[in-house]
């Protein structure tokens, strides 16, 4: 599996199953945002485009809900038990980015 550029230096070891769990969220989001391109390509009526764009925004919300709930058990646990307490206010800066 090759990696790609990250916005920080920090990286995380995902089991295989969160692995596959998140890859499958992010497939079936990639194919519903191909399915929107396709109705604006087939002109589709507008109230349809926009049901669908609110799925899209229900399936990242659960594909957040599911890597938080991954961090708050892994990494946060183990730098909390580490004494890394710093991780307390980078869960609440993450937390206040995603209820904007």
């Amino acid at each position: 599996m090759e990696k790609e550029a990250c916005c920080c230096a920090k990286t995380k070891e995902r089991t295989a199953e969160e692995y596959r769990s998140l890859i499958h969220r992010l497939n079936r989001i990639e194919g519903q945002v191909r399915g929107i391109k396709g109705m604006l390509e087939r002109n589709a009526y507008c109230t349809d485009i926009l049901v669908q764009s609110s799925a899209i925004s229900a399936a990242l919300n659960a594909f957040n809900r599911e890597l938080l709930a991954n961090h708050i058990r892994t990494c946060v646990v183990d730098d909390v038990r580490a004494g890394k307490d710093e991780v307390i206010d980078e869960l609440v800066a993450t937390l206040q980015k995603l209820m904007k």
